[in-house]
């Protein structure tokens, strides 16, 4: 049996120990209309762990993030989700953001006629603690000093990698205890991607919790502790980076490496995957 493959949907290591998972999805189903976008998901986030989904596009990677900030309405339609052990299926987005939870959505949706200091005071908008929001802004800047830079320029004039900061950077302005990430990589040239990427690791090493949904699998299962592939809204492959990296599979279908060599030059056809 491959490594991981035992376990879809759970990560395995992550529950080693008494510690409870800072994240919990238990069974989940998701609808939007009639289109059944999650089926039966189970996931643990440990804290301190930066934890990644894979999958293609449509594979509802982007639904599992929305139905765990609670953006699609009267979703989940099944199952629970579970934030420091308190349940929070059903309640308001703003509810839970303010117990700690961050989401930067795919595309960035920053303030496009706020500068780019009115974007991050947003993101801190809950916030009543003023010395503590002062010391991330200015962590935010040294993280991204582009912002520090550009902090009166309108964000939607910034470039596709600086509204991707600023989108974090207004995120962590929240103060959270998990930072969910959807797609980040999208749209940049490869050597923003690289930069976004090890601030993303530089931001877990602070003490913030990453689930984080990609495409790119190289990048993420580069910098994650726990991997987990998602296809047609089930888990069929869990386990470590590691585990995964070396699984045949995720090779071939998300790194595109091929270990078999081609008979006589022949293009060989590709293989079914073995989870299907």
């Amino acid at each position: 049996m491959s490594p991981g493959r035992d376990l879809p949907g759970k990560p395995r290591g992550a529950d080693q120990g008494p510690e409870e998972p800072l994240l919990a999805l238990k069974n989940v189903e998701t609808f939007y209309g009639l289109i059944f976008a999650l089926r039966g998901v189970s996931l643990e986030v440990p804290e301190g762990k930066i934890v990644t989904i894979l999958g293609g596009n449509g594979a509802g990677k982007s639904t599992i993030l929305k139905t765990t900030m609670g953006l699609i309405q009267d979703q989940p339609d099944k199952g629970e989700i579970y934030f420091q052990g308190r349940r929070i299926d059903g309640r308001e987005t703003e509810d839970i953001a303010r117990l700690g939870i961050a989401y930067v959505p795919e595309g960035r949706e920053v303030f496009q006629e706020l500068s780019v200091h009115e974007n991050l005071l947003m993101g801190a908008y809950p916030r009543r603690d003023q010395a503590g929001i002062k010391e991330d802004f200015g962590k935010v800047y040294s993280y991204f000093p582009k912002l520090r830079e550009r902090r009166t320029q309108w964000a939607g004039t910034l470039s596709g990698g600086e509204q991707q900061m600023l989108a974090i950077g207004r995120a962590l302005m929240a103060g959270p205890k998990l930072m969910m990430l959807d797609e980040p990589s999208l749209g940049l040239s490869p050597l923003l991607v690289r930069e976004i990427f090890n601030i993303i690791r530089t931001i877990n090493r602070a003490g913030v919790t990453i689930l984080l949904v990609e495409q790119n699998a190289k990048m993420a299962l580069r910098i994650a502790d726990y991997g987990l592939v998602l296809e047609t809204g089930r888990f069929v492959l869990a386990g470590t980076t590691a585990e995964l990296m070396e699984d045949e599979d995720v090779k071939e279908f998300y790194l595109g490496i091929k270990d078999e060599v081609s008979v006589k030059g022949y293009q060989r056809y590709k293989r079914k995957k073995r989870w299907r």
